[in-house]
């Protein structure tokens, strides 16, 4: 059998790192293309030693001058407070990145995955959101950066495809967490985790009733390749999450339990262009990928927060 090398930008990152454990695994030779900005060494160090993982340290907003199969572009800092501490390489990374990628695969003639996000529907007024809505987005807000740069990518991912028959998939990440993700990115689980096992107050934005959808890592990465793997006419945009809604206190609240935590919980204003309601509608990941979540958010969140405390006991 052919062993495909791959190209995962974004490799060292908290989804990154665990596609580049997956695909190691199913015997595939993997690169890991990161430029460290939130990716971190430690989500790969593991990997460093191994036969079939290579690590290239490069910025997607340059040219990249690879020889590879298959690619999964993963770049681009994800979590609020990282897009918005340098805004404008958020978007480079997000539109050039996006050229760079489609012109390598363009060069080379494989297939190529886009990483887009839930972000793509803004504040949404359709609940929950299929494939075919259009979104609400703020073009000119803090969020921007992020939402916007990911919508640009999704157009030149499909005129590429359009205009030069590039094979394309497109999938759209809901919130998604579990081990490795980085303690201070701002994320909401990751947030509750770390401020229950500190005995901080826990922050909630907002008077707590805006709802999410948490996806546990292992489910996303299974639906990113079952995606990659579709036939070519699948171009996606696809969906992955979990369907599961919870309010922000109800996560709260199964935090502390699952914590042990006396943390109380504190109530802040909610930040600008914050959706109220996040949650996807899964039916074309389930008729075309024969996916669909199996983690539960307890069970996940149990794994996650053995993450965060082994974590926090070392530092």
């Amino acid at each position: 059998m052919h062993r495909k090398r791959i190209l995962v930008t974004g490799g060292a990152g908290f989804l990154g790192s665990h596609l580049c454990d997956r695909l190691i695994a199913a015997g595939n030779e993997v690169i890991c293309l990161d430029n460290f900005f939130t990716g971190s060494r430690d989500n790969i160090r593991h990997l460093l030693s191994h036969d079939l993982f290579d690590v290239v340290r490069h910025d997607v907003t340059q040219p990249i001058h690879l020889e590879v199969d298959e690619i999964y572009n993963l770049a681009c800092p994800a979590s609020p407070v990282h897009y918005q501490r340098d805004p404008v390489q958020t978007t480079k990374t997000s539109v050039h990145g996006a050229i760079n990628v489609l012109d390598l695969a363009r060069r080379l003639h494989v297939r190529v995955l886009q990483a887009s996000t839930s972000e793509v529907y803004g504040d949404p007024e359709v609940h929950p959101q299929p494939e075919s809505y259009w979104g609400k987005v703020n073009p000119t807000g803090f969020r921007s950066c992020y939402d916007e740069g990911k919508r640009c990518a999704e157009t030149l991912f499909f005129d590429y495809n359009r205009q030069y028959q590039l094979e394309i998939k497109v999938a759209r990440i809901f919130n998604t967490y579990g081990p490795r993700m980085q303690p201070d990115d701002g994320r909401v689980v990751s947030n509750f985790i770390v401020q229950a096992l500190s005995g901080s107050p826990i922050t909630i934005y907002g008077d707590g009733s805006q709802t999410r959808s948490f996806c546990y890592v292992s489910d996303l990465i299974d639906g990113l390749i079952r995606l990659m793997n579709t036939p070519e006419d699948v171009t996606g945009p696809i969906n992955l999450g979990n369907p599961g809604e919870f309010t922000m206190l109800q996560l709260a609240e199964l935090v502390v339990e699952l914590t042990d935590s006396r943390s109380p919980i504190e109530f802040r204003p909610l930040p600008e262009d914050d959706p109220r309601q996040r949650q996807p509608e899964i039916e074309r990941a389930r008729t075309a990928l024969g996916w669909a979540p199996s983690v539960a958010l307890r069970d996940g969140l149990v794994e996650t927060v053995s993450y965060f405390r082994s974590l926090l006991a070392q530092r």
